[in-house]
Order: C-alpha cells, then structure tokens, then sequence
C-alpha cells in the first residue's frame, strides 16, 4: 500500500469513527445476510463483537507504518481466528461484508479510490491471517506427529 492508500485509509476509518456502533452493527448484518451458515460462530454478543472489530481495525490501521509489527500481529491474529473455526472461504465473505459496510456507512465518501485502498488494505490482511492460520495448524501437527 502507498502513502496515499494509507491516508485514504485513516481518512475513511475517521469517518467510520463518527457511525462507529451503526457500522459495525451493519457489518454483521450483512455478513450474516452473505453467509447465514456463520452466524453460529459468533456466540456472544454481537454488540460487544462490534465493538471488538472496529477495536480490531484501529489497532491495523494504527500500525500500516510498522509493516513487520503489522504482519505479525495478522499471522497471531490469523491462528486465533482458525481455532475459532474459520476456514480460508470465510475470508472473501468477511471481506464483501466489510466493504459493504463501508460503502453503506460511509456513502458518497466511500469513492472508488477509497474502495481500491480498502481492498488493498483487506487483501494484505487475508494474506497473512492466512498464513498465520497455517503456520499454526503444520505446527500442531508436527507437534501431534512428534508425540
């Protein structure tokens, strides 16, 4: 990602900041309209599970400058989320919801360019909870193999 997509990024997510409870509520609404099959993952509250995601992208977004701080945290992040039962096809749904979320909250301020940051943004983050998630299931295996 460039600067600009970086700036675009912060700028958008600002926004975000101001409809906060509205757009995470919408995110889940429509990951569950996409993907009825995963709501069932979700046992708490959706509600507290909102604010945790938006938690969860300021902490990213805080960190697009610090690309290896930022890599590490998606892989850890990718190995919890696979002992939650989250399988590779999960996170095409997960990211059609969250820019749906975006163009929906966001509107006329959701711009193409902005759009193009985010999936960029979306790409780097299924690329390394991906790896993550395999990192950690060839080592559970190598450790279920050595016992």
């Amino acid at each position: 990602m460039n600067p600009h997509q970086v700036h675009l990024i912060r700028k958008s997510f600002a926004e975000l900041g101001r409809h906060e409870h509205l757009a995470a509520l919408v995110f889940y609404k429509r990951l569950f309209e996409i993907a009825p099959e995963l709501r069932p993952m979700f046992k708490g509250d959706i509600e507290a599970q909102s604010k945790k995601l938006l938690d969860m992208l300021g902490v990213l977004i805080a960190m697009l400058e610090r690309p290896l701080g930022l890599e590490l945290e998606l892989k850890a992040m990718g190995a919890r989320h696979a002992d939650y039962g989250v399988k590779d096809g999960h996170y095409a749904i997960v990211g059609a919801a969250l820019l749906d979320m975006l163009q929906t909250t966001l509107d006329k301020d959701f711009t193409p360019e902005t759009r193009a940051a985010w999936t960029a943004l979306y790409g780097a983050v299924e690329m390394f909870m991906k790896a993550g998630a395999k990192e950690a299931s060839e080592e559970h295996a190598s450790h279920v193999a050595g016992d």
